[in-house]
């Protein structure tokens, strides 16, 4: 059984091993602060915890330097069955909604290997329009995939159209 000590009637409580009465915040019950409260980095430096403010990215800022990354990513994940065809319902414009509902039951980018993006790049042939390709690498197949972006009048930007090449021809 563990025994607190308590200050016999007449005496200031002290902590075992000080030498004068403890300190508290009159009316409060409450000890001060003895030791001075730490300034600057008191964590590793590479300690990456999300509850500390930190160099956080603007949202959105990536997205709006290259979207077509952005969109990539989005496609693959939607082609590749990871995601629903309808979670690119607000991303798509005109007939590229109905292309994807065509193309991803049919794609054999599904399977016990991720897909994963090798490489997208992008052009402007016109102001607010980008026509890009990404390559997609699933195991050792690559396949292409073509994709059309327009920026829409909420400055936005939105696919229009999206093609996948044709499968590789086995060796």
């Amino acid at each position: 059984m563990n025994k607190t000590r308590r200050p016999s009637p007449g005496r200031p409580a002290t902590r075992p091993g000080s030498t004068g009465p403890s300190r508290s915040r009159p009316g409060t019950g409450t000890r001060a602060r003895t030791r001075p409260v730490p300034t600057g980095r008191t964590s590793p430096p590479d300690r990456r915890d999300p509850r500390r403010p930190g160099d956080r990215r603007i949202p959105g800022l990536a997205r709006e330097r290259h979207p077509q990354d952005w969109f990539a990513l989005r496609l693959l994940l939607t082609l590749s069955g990871q995601k629903p065809v309808h979670w690119m319902l607000g991303h798509t414009v005109g007939a590229a909604y109905d292309q994807l509902m065509a193309l991803a039951p049919g794609l054999p980018l599904r399977g016990p290997v991720r897909p994963r993006i090798v490489e997208c790049r992008g052009s402007e042939p016109v102001p607010d329009v980008l026509e890009a390709h990404a390559v997609i690498a699933y195991g050792p197949a690559r396949r292409a995939l073509a994709f059309r972006l327009e920026r829409g009048a909420d400055d936005r930007w939105r696919c229009a159209a999206v093609e996948v090449g044709p499968r590789p021809a086995p060796d």
